[in-house]
């Protein structure tokens, strides 16, 4: 495969480079590749989660938000043991 770089893409590379963030223009692109893997995975999770909320919401399965954050002060307030 042969890939074109734009100027400011080479100079992005070559400021990494620079900075001894990596060794090879390789790492730098195998870098970006494992970040763009990592965040395509954050979204199928988020999108899987956000499907999940919505089908609780349907059906019912819902809380209050001010019962959730009163719940949650009211833990924070309490003494914790062992301390």
């Amino acid at each position: 495969m042969n890939l074109s770089l734009t100027p400011e893409i080479e100079q992005r590379i070559a400021d990494q480079l620079n900075q001894g963030h990596y060794q090879s223009a390789h790492e730098v692109i195998l870098a970006a590749l494992d970040l763009l893997d990592r965040r395509q995975q954050y979204l199928t999770e988020l999108r899987q989660d956000i499907a999940i909320g919505a089908t609780q919401i349907e059906q019912g399965q819902v809380i209050d938000g001010e019962q959730v954050f009163d719940s949650i002060l009211n833990r924070l307030q309490q003494p914790n043991p062992g301390q």
